[in-house]
């Protein structure tokens, strides 16, 4: 691959870090690479092609099916790194999980624990970035009028809540080792893309923080919703009598609210549009666009030492 051709080349295969691991995602198949007691063990396993022309792959359909697709799969892959974890320490099954197991069966039980996961991770999402912002900027609404103003500190509280979040993240022991797992996955990826050859040394010289990651996703979501709110509740409180006389209630805290859930595969299906544009594009558009997000991996990749870059580069050739 020549230079000029290297420097254009993008990929859209992506990754998620495990415990003491590496997921990959291609075109496909995915991989999954855990560093076990006797070396990397790495499982493989084929993705469910959809058909060409279906409407889950039509543009800002995709994004909303992509991402429940995404959270399932990583469940799974979560799990499973935590299944060889587990072996690597000898820990046993708690009596609880071996009863559910036992009534359930393997397949049942492990479809149930990744749907209490996934609804569970989604309600505290909604809970953390959605219910509490539009809550705490409810207090505004007897002295404040602008529907716009509102939704600006609806947006802030949000983005407020995001940041501590990952600091607060950052900070756990336990979470340090992912992250650089996290690391060692953009790094592997950036070597990808630049036409090297995968090995440690050129890994290794990579940055750590990548356009796509699901960091900066979750940080254009959170901001792309200020303006979507904005513009949409305006028109409801235009096109519904009365309501605007109802604001500084709780009919109309609720309503406004639950027009915004709503509204957030709308959010998610553009915040995935654009995170492809400025993961295929390298101008100076893309990169604008990309400053914040880039800029929250700080709190969410570490250097990766070189047992976890060889994981990355397993994952990524599997």
């Amino acid at each position: 691959m020549g230079a000029n051709n290297s420097e254009k080349f993008k990929t859209m295969i992506g990754g998620q870090a495990l415990i003491e691991g590496i997921m990959m995602r291609g075109p496909k198949r995915d991989a999954i690479v855990i560093r076990g007691k006797d070396g990397i063990e790495v499982e493989t396993s084929l993705r469910k092609e959809r058909r060409k022309g279906s409407f889950q792959t039509w543009p800002f359909i995709r994004g909303v099916v992509n991402f429940f697709d995404s959270q399932v799969v990583g469940v799974k892959a979560l799990m499973r790194s935590a299944d060889l974890s587990a072996e690597i320490v000898e820990e046993k099954p708690s009596k609880l999980d071996m009863w559910l197991e036992k009534k359930l069966g393997d397949k049942k039980f492990q479809n149930l624990i990744v749907s209490i996961s996934v609804a569970l991770g989604m309600g505290m999402s909604i809970l953390l970035f959605f219910l509490l912002p539009n809550i705490i900027s409810s207090l505004f609404d007897k002295v404040i009028a602008s529907n716009l103003l509102r939704n600006l500190i609806e947006g802030g509280v949000r983005l407020l809540i995001f940041m501590i979040y990952m600091l607060a993240v950052s900070r756990m022991k336990e979470m340090k080792r992912v992250f650089s797992y996290h690391g060692a996955e953009h790094k592997t990826i950036r070597c990808y893309e630049a036409g090297l050859p995968l090995n440690v040394e050129n890994v290794r010289a990579q940055t750590r923080k990548h356009p796509r990651c699901g960091t900066s996703f979750l940080f254009i979501v959170l901001t792309l919703s200020i303006l979507v709110f904005s513009v949409a509740s305006s028109l409801l409180l235009a096109v519904v009598p009365g309501l605007e006389a109802m604001r500084g209630t709780v009919v109309f805290t609720l309503v406004m609210l639950a027009f915004k859930l709503l509204l957030l595969p709308v959010v998610v299906s553009i915040s995935y549009e654009i995170n492809r544009i400025v993961g295929r594009y390298d101008n100076v558009f893309t990169k604008v666009l990309t400053i914040p997000g880039m800029w929250f991996q700080n709190f969410t990749t570490y250097e990766p030492d070189d047992a976890m870059i060889e994981v990355g580069i397993a994952a990524l050739q599997a």
